[in-house]
């Protein structure tokens, strides 16, 4: 955080500042430059590298759908789920339990995700 926070002042590593007063904007995303990609974008090159390592078509908005559904199906009560998804649990509920009946099929994709992500 403190790196990314002098970057984006332009302060020199090593020179003294109070990196608390500096602002970050939330680019999750960003492009080369630092400006905002279009999200049509992120969406595309992300079903595109997805399908090269094997997942199939898969869209980044489905990653959410598997996270709540895995939580859900670990037992992890539906107010806690809804919490870290930013929804009302009536919401999650009528979202995803259809998908908790299909979460089989679902399952094998979980653990690939899982073994991808294990050495972060």
């Amino acid at each position: 955080m403190d790196l990314h926070r002098r970057i984006a002042a332009g302060i020199p590593d090593g020179a003294e500042a109070d990196l608390s007063l500096i602002r970050l904007d939330g680019l999750i995303f960003p492009s080369l430059r630092g400006t905002p990609r279009d999200p049509r974008n992120v969406t595309r090159e992300f079903a595109d590298r997805a399908e090269q390592i094997g997942f199939g078509r898969i869209r980044l908005h489905d990653l959410r759908g598997i996270r709540a559904t895995a939580l859900l199906d670990a037992g992890i009560p539906p107010h806690t789920v809804a919490q870290r998804l930013g929804n009302d649990p009536a919401v999650l509920l009528r979202s995803y339990a259809k998908r908790r009946r299909t979460a089989q099929a679902d399952e094998r994709l979980c653990a690939a995700v899982a073994n991808l992500t294990s050495g972060w």
